[in-house]
């Protein structure tokens, strides 16, 4: 992992406004940023003792919400590459008294061990990443996923208007929520043989 205060190459948009981040979210989500989250989590299908990654985690919400549900047995890891970020979900976990490890990190180098996470969780990110840098970070998201794990990305996107599923080698179960980036199932196709479900 990077230490806090170190700039992280990217090829990537890094938003450095932590302090309207938040501001932003609940303006996008009309003020239901907790029900927009707790969505996710249910969508993830999350239990107790799951090994979670939260990529892009901006400030914390979305990984603090998965450590209420994975408990103490489990684990929640949210890497973001602006430092302002991690240091707002840092406080944020530190309020909540919640267990989650925040470090600086970026997608397309994930510093964790090969399957090594049960879940991991991309919301509104991956429109930020270019486009030689998606393929590249659902790879690392593949080595990190262990045999049946799951992906959940929520985009910005032609909505679907339902939640679309589809079974991916390496990848478990990939999830797009209604917002859901249909782009990514191409791009998850190419990393490993994708079957509906």
């Amino acid at each position: 992992m990077q230490t806090d205060n170190q700039v992280v190459h990217t090829e990537g948009t890094v938003l450095h406004w932590a302090g309207f981040y938040d501001l932003l979210l609940k303006i996008v989500t009309l003020g239901r940023e907790g029900r927009f989250r707790r969505r996710i989590i249910t969508t993830a299908r999350l239990e107790s003792g799951q090994r979670v990654l939260d990529v892009g985690c901006g400030t914390g919400t979305l990984a603090v919400a998965a450590a209420e549900v994975v408990g103490t047995e489990g684990s929640v890891h949210g890497i973001d590459p602006a430092p302002e970020m991690i240091a707002r979900a840092r406080a944020k976990a530190e309020k909540a008294a919640a267990s989650v490890a925040f470090e600086v990190g970026v997608i397309e180098a994930l510093a964790f061990p090969d399957q090594s996470m049960d879940v991991v969780l991309s919301s509104l990110m991956f429109h930020h990443l270019t486009d030689q840098l998606k393929p590249l970070g659902l790879a690392e998201i593949r080595r990190v996923l262990a045999p049946g794990g799951r992906l959940v990305v929520v985009d910005f996107g032609k909505p679907d208007g339902m939640v679309a599923e589809v079974k991916a080698a390496g990848f478990g179960t990939v999830t797009t929520a209604r917002f859901g980036p249909r782009f990514l199932f191409s791009l998850i196709a190419e990393a490993g043989a994708v079957g509906s479900e």
